[in-house]
């Protein structure tokens, strides 16, 4: 069996986030290494590896993951933001459990996408 994700550490209350938002699907928490003035990554409870992970089950949660962070740009009352979702090593992913980075409160450059 393999370790559990940090991101399912978290979500299990066993390592300290700084948590925005919390629901029964998922969790929103502030990035410890932001990218930019407003970094939030939201989490699925349900401890899928990637969006490849996910099957055709999963397409309400997916939806909801998105209609979170709308949620959470309407709270912060963001004029914009960029949503991130790394899927697999060659993407740049580093922690194994999907999630969503949000990412606003900095003027976004074309070539952030490859950063």
């Amino acid at each position: 069996m393999s370790k559990p994700s940090v991101f399912s550490r978290i979500i299990a209350g066993e390592v300290e986030a700084d948590r925005v938002f919390e629901d029964e699907q998922c969790i929103v928490i502030r990035d410890r290494a932001p990218k930019a003035p407003t970094h939030l990554l939201i989490i699925p409870k349900k401890p899928l590896v990637n969006l490849l992970d996910a099957g055709a089950e999963d397409k309400p949660l997916l939806g909801h993951l998105l209609w979170v962070a709308a949620e959470m740009g309407r709270r912060l009352e963001l004029d914009g933001y960029r949503l991130v979702m790394n899927n697999g090593p060659d993407a740049g992913q580093t922690v194994f459990h999907m999630h969503i980075h949000l990412l606003a409160n900095r003027k976004m450059r074309e070539q952030d996408l490859a950063e």
